[in-house]
């Protein structure tokens, strides 16, 4: 599996707001929709990802006050960005490894979606239950004689 199945199992909706845009605006964008990041925009160049984690961050350093505070005060420049072909595994690797929840994914200079480590979970969920059907299915027309061998 690769990441371009991920994407069109769940679906390319890409929430997004722009650098100047206020951070209380891009929470509530954020509840709204359940989501936990904001692909940042500016025009159509991918500019950041603000992740709940930098809301919480600007949080706490602000003592609650997000009052004026701009996503581009708290976003996460040049995020690290998949590659459409690039496998389960290395992207799993690549989550793991660089502690990242949401991970956008650009082909070229198009931003073709963002990828969640819950979407990972499901697609390993559903790779696991498809290989273990293909398990089962073989094992149970496994041919009489050489069962009878074994």
């Amino acid at each position: 599996m690769i990441i371009r199945d991920i994407i069109k199992m769940k679906g390319s909706t890409i929430f997004s707001i722009t650098p100047g845009g206020p951070v209380s605006e891009a929470l509530a964008v954020m509840v709204k929709n359940d989501i936990g990041s904001l692909v940042v925009l500016d025009g159509s160049r991918l500019a950041g990802m603000l992740t709940f984690r930098e809301v919480l961050k600007a949080l706490d350093a602000r003592s609650g006050n997000l009052a004026g505070l701009k996503v581009a005060d708290v976003m996460i420049v040049n995020p690290v960005c998949g590659n459409p072909e690039d496998s389960l595994e290395s992207l799993r690797e690549t989550m793991t490894k660089d502690h990242i929840r949401y991970l956008p994914v650009k082909e070229g200079d198009k931003l073709l979606g963002v990828i969640s480590f819950h979407d990972v979970a499901n697609a390993v969920i559903k790779e696991t239950t498809f290989h273990n059907r293909l398990l089962k299915s073989y094992i149970k027309n496994w041919p009489e004689e050489e069962k009878a061998a074994k």
